[in-house]
């Protein structure tokens, strides 16, 4: 029975032994690529755009390859949300507890998530942040027990196209057909960037900050020509009218070079004249522009600009930091999910068949702990009786427990204060001993209570008023004073009293 793709396409195996998307000096998947950012220009920005709405990506791609090569805040935060994910080792989770999903989930944990290249592998695939998708190849190893993936090849986006119908498939750039070859089964990683609904190639992080860093590099070039210039006096050249157009000519190199020279040669009839201009601080604009841009990347590519800019609180960066926190679980969520459809699922159909559940490979990026605040909370609760397991509080620190033969740091810990003799709550042993203790003196209340009320019952009924019977409660008193119930409390206190040493050690 054929293997088929996620996208019912036959698997060819011995197609699979072959690379697909191999580069070559000629043709129309080569390494070399020219520059679409020198000399940018909003007409040209513009036409580089429509173009990629149109489907023909090789100039933004161009453009959003060397955006990362020339803005260094750029390639700071985009780096920087890649390896909140690469940075993050992968969990692989059995589909049940069944012996054989258990087999093949140790063999995805195996191949896949301990694979060298898988950190490497997981920033290739978020190159898409920027451009909108990413391709990576897999290079099949196969022998007589399985297929393997020996490594991950890194694909430039420039060697693919969507196709014309409908903007969705990805398709390999050849010259033999304009509408491009369909991917093989089993051979490619893809991976979309979802920042926002609609067409993949016009969802990249690149095409949201393209104008804010042309806008910037304009900034920046003016800004050191005004460097060059800031604090030099004006320089104003005066000649006579018997001056020649020569002699102008001379007098301007002149004023124009002096700043740097500090020197020049004029005839007597030309003269230079400084002039004070005051202080300027046109500095500042160039400056606040180029700050500006650099917070809307950071606001684009990591949701927040808290963590990356100055003039922010700790405060104010911890709670930003929960937004990136989100961004970067997302990303972890999108990626799984393509290392699910395009990894996994055919490592184990090709290995042990289709299955009608696989095992999970998932990359999950936890929130933060704040490890003080919980130790302050162990130790608060701790004189209230709360117990706690010493390495559980170790680990929060990043402590092991020590080994017998270990040098100790730190005394013993007090001894826990014995329990009050009024406890508020009573273990279950102790429970049994106390309704023992209570039966047994119930079982004679009968015998005696009639000891204590017989005499006042007769008091009552010989008596001819209240006044008598209150008269002679002093001489019946006395003899309600019974043996049996002194007898029956102090057995029940003593019986009490050893019970609770023994439990008590």
């Amino acid at each position: 029975m054929a293997i088929l793709d996620q996208y019912g396409r036959p698997v060819r195996l011995q197609r699979l032994k072959e690379r697909q998307a191999e580069p070559g000096l000629t043709g129309i998947r080569q390494i070399w690529a020219g520059s679409a950012a020198s000399g940018l220009t909003p007409v040209r920005l513009a036409s580089l755009l429509r173009a990629c709405d149109q489907g023909q990506l090789e100039e933004f791609l161009i453009l959003a390859e060397e955006m990362e090569e020339r803005d260094a805040h750029y390639f700071s935060v985009l780096g920087q949300r890649k390896r909140a994910i690469s940075g993050t080792a992968p969990i692989v989770k059995p589909a049940s507890d069944a012996a054989e999903d258990k087999k093949l989930a140790d063999a995805v944990r195996e191949a896949i998530a301990e694979h060298e290249g898988f950190p490497d592998l997981i920033e290739d695939m978020l190159d898409a942040l920027g451009k909108g998708f990413s391709v990576v190849e897999i290079d099949w190893a196969v022998d007589a027990s399985q297929w393997v993936p020996r490594q991950f090849l890194f694909r430039d986006p420039r060697w693919f196209q969507f196709d014309r119908e409908t903007g969705t498939e990805i398709r390999l750039k050849d010259l033999t057909d304009t509408d491009g070859l369909a991917l093989e089964p089993f051979r490619f990683i893809t991976h979309r960037s979802r920042l926002k609904s609609g067409l993949t190639y016009r969802g990249g992080i690149a095409r949201v900050v393209a104008f804010g860093l042309m806008c910037k590099g304009y900034t920046l070039k003016d800004w050191i020509a005004f460097v060059e210039t800031y604090g030099l006096p004006l320089r104003l050249g005066r000649y006579g009218p018997e001056a020649s157009q020569e002699d102008v000519q001379k007098l301007f190199s002149a004023v124009a070079n002096i700043g740097t020279d500090a020197a020049a040669v004029l005839p007597d009839s030309m003269r230079i004249d400084f002039q004070d201009t005051g202080k300027v601080n046109g500095d500042n604009v160039f400056e606040n522009l180029a700050r500006w841009v650099d917070e809307q990347v950071s606001k684009a590519v990591l949701g927040q600009t808290m963590t990356t800019d100055n003039g922010s609180s700790q405060s104010q960066a911890e709670v930003h930091n929960e937004v990136r926190h989100d961004i970067a679980r997302s990303d972890a969520r999108a990626v799984s999910a393509s290392l699910m459809r395009d990894l996994v699922i055919p490592f184990i159909d090709l290995n042990f068949g289709v299955q009608k559940l696989y095992p999970r490979l998932m990359i999950e990026v936890n929130e933060p702990e704040d490890v003080k605040a919980q130790i302050d909370g162990a130790a608060k609760l701790m004189p209230l009786g709360v117990t706690f397991r010493a390495s559980e509080l170790r680990s929060k620190l990043g402590l092991s427990d020590p080994q017998k033969g270990d040098e100790i740091v730190g005394g013993t810990a007090a001894p826990a204060a014995k329990p009050a003799t009024n406890r508020v709550a009573l273990n279950q042993a102790e429970m049994d001993a106390v309704d023992e203790i209570e039966a047994e003196m119930l079982g004679d209340w009968v015998d005696v209570m009639d000891e204590i009320l017989a005499p006042l019952e007769e008091l009552v009924a010989t008596a001819g008023s209240y006044e008598e019977v209150m008269a002679g409660l002093a001489q019946t008193m006395p003899k309600a004073g019974s043996s049996k119930l002194i007898d029956a409390l102090v057995r029940g206190m003593f019986k009490a009293r050893v019970e609770g040493d023994v439990k008590d050690g």
